[in-house]
């Protein structure tokens, strides 16, 4: 599978760091099997077969490729292919995992991706001799920093997105299901410049409660409350997500004065990302603001998680969860209120922490949105 991808000198650097806070870790190295990380690292969007492809990567030492030799064309064209990386093919009948076991000098001490399947781990973990640790703890910091290339990617995506939102109040028709409206935020994602549809949520009247509904055959009404929440990867593989609010007809005063709560809640959360401030620090000041109205028991998730090659990535903006904030990090900022069978809102942006404070990727207004009915 191709894709487009950074130039090989940004793999190249990932490379070398991987490498070197492996040898930080303690660990003889990583095995990387095709995901985000295996994406991340050399480029590739390569999938994960029966048969083993794998990255190694020594603490130390140049990095190697172990790929079925019938995979190995594919792989070519779906990685960076100027990286210099030693490959070996491999057929069957052979074991890759000793293959893997060579390439990593016979030391037990090694840490995998957290997306390996199980069919590969416990082959490779009796090959060992060991259980191998996640490499989420080597990989962790240099995918939540982004690069400025990164950064780039998400800046282009969270435009796309927004484009759609200014589309959804033409979709939003009463007498249509949220399906047939679902189906033409899909055509509008790819047409606004992403890749594909991550996904679509689409949640009216009593769905909007549902924070992870998707979406069904009910039959939008005059006065529902709606929660679009929509995503996708923009090339190269960046993703957006971005949620609005919208009002078939006029909202109640009651629901436009608890829209305006989480309005407030949303933009105190957003003013507090600078480097410095923690992650649940950020979910408190949103979670403050609806606790002194009352709200607090309607806010029944995390405000925000990062994003990048993956829709949900570290960190997580989360009670709990005391990592400083850092130049680079890029996460959503979502909190949301949900009132069990009558309605719900959410309002989410992807923000990007920077030197001095904050930076948002979507830049559509955060209103509770009326679609004149």
């Amino acid at each position: 599978m191709s894709a487009s991808r950074f130039s090989s000198d940004v793999y190249a650097r990932r490379l070398s760091a991987a490498a070197a806070a492996t040898a930080d870790a303690g660990l003889a190295g990583l095995v990387i099997t095709p995901g985000y990380d295996l994406r991340y690292l050399i480029g590739s969007a390569a999938q994960t077969f029966e048969r083993l492809s794998a990255l190694v990567v020594p603490a130390s030492g140049a990095p190697m490729v172990v790929v079925p030799r019938m995979e190995l064309a594919a792989l070519k064209e779906s990685a960076v292919v100027d990286l210099g990386l030693a490959v070996r093919d491999w057929v069957d009948g052979e074991n890759p995992y000793e293959l893997v076991a060579d390439a990593l000098g016979g030391h037990a001490r090694v840490a995998v991706t957290d997306s390996m399947p199980a069919l590969h781990l416990l082959p490779l973990a009796q090959r060992l001799g060991a259980v191998p640790v996640l490499a989420t703890d080597v990989l962790r910091s240099l995918r939540m920093v982004k690069d400025p290339a990164e950064i780039d990617a998400l800046r282009k995506a969270g435009a796309a997105i927004d484009r759609v939102h200014a589309r959804v109040p033409e979709f939003l028709v009463p007498g249509r299901t949220e399906a047939d409206v679902a189906a033409d935020i899909a055509k509008a994602i790819v047409a606004e410049g992403h890749s594909a549809v991550a996904f679509i949520i689409v949640g009216s009247g009593p769905h909007g409660a549902d924070p992870h509904h998707e979406c069904s055959d009910r039959v939008l009404q005059e006065g529902d409350i709606v929660v679009v929440d929509i995503g996708g990867p923009c090339d190269p593989g960046y993703n957006s997500d971005c949620t609005r609010t919208y009002s078939l007809g006029e909202p109640s005063a009651e629901i436009a004065e608890q829209y305006a709560v989480l309005q407030r809640a949303q933009a105190t959360a957003v003013e507090a990302v600078r480097p410095g401030v923690t992650a649940e620090q950020v979910d408190a000041a949103a979670r403050d603001v609806l606790a002194e109205a009352g709200l607090a028991d309607y806010f029944v998730h995390r405000t925000g998680h990062g994003i990048g090659l993956s829709v949900h990535e570290e960190p997580y903006i989360v009670a709990g969860n005391d990592l400083p904030l850092d130049e680079g990090m890029t996460f959503s900022v979502e909190p949301g209120v949900y009132f069990p069978g009558r309605w719900g809102a959410r309002i989410e942006d992807i923000v990007i922490v920077t030197a001095n404070g904050v930076e948002s990727v979507n830049h559509r207004p955060h209103d509770l949105i009326v679609v004149p009915v």
